[in-house]
């Protein structure tokens, strides 16, 4: 990225909305001088979620999306607080979610979810096993349920097309890429 290249210039934040997601209205200058109202996503500092594979499974949470009005497959994860590090925010949404304990959690990825809107990034994490622990959700609308498959059924579905949480994508990828998970489809 060249320094010469534009950007533009923030001028003022006034909060739309702020529940779960909080919404701030960031009046900007354009490079060209215009200004404009652009919408941000700021509801949270970070976002974590964890690949756990052990002994050629993957474990993964099965949960009802609203917004989407379907099942899915996804990785345990979520926000993160800013009295914790991302490490720590990935063991407790395991244990949160899964009723697992990860002791050993590897980075895996840091990425930008929806750069044109949100503020976070998601902290990709990778762990090789885990020990029984107790999920302790007390959210009402986290129906989370675990589900364990071989490896060979993700890809199978991945392939199909039927995974649709973009966390489960990219840290299947990475972990391949990183020589800590075997190659897509093999």
């Amino acid at each position: 990225m060249s320094a010469a290249e534009p950007r533009w210039r923030w001028l003022s934040t006034r909060e739309v909305h702020r529940g779960t997601v909080r919404i701030d209205a960031d009046e900007v200058e354009l490079p060209g001088g215009e200004r404009l109202t652009y919408e941000v996503d700021r509801s949270a500092p970070y976002a974590v979620a964890t690949l756990l594979a052990t002994g050629g499974d993957v474990v993964l949470a099965r949960r009802y999306r609203y917004p989407i009005d379907r099942w899915i497959l996804d990785l345990p994860g979520g926000a993160g607080r800013l009295s914790e590090s991302p490490e720590s925010a990935a063991r407790r949404a395991v244990e949160e979610e899964l009723g697992l304990i990860a002791d050993d959690l590897s980075p895996l990825q840091v990425f930008a979810t929806d750069p044109g809107r949100r503020v976070a990034k998601t902290h990709l994490f990778f762990a090789p096993a885990a020990r029984p622990g107790r999920a302790t959700t007390g959210d009402t609308t986290a129906q989370v349920s675990v589900a364990r498959l071989p490896l060979t059924e993700l890809d199978r579905l991945i392939a199909e097309g039927e995974i649709l949480d973009p966390a489960l994508l990219i840290a299947r990828a990475a972990a391949a890429a990183k020589g800590l998970l075997p190659p897509l489809g093999r």
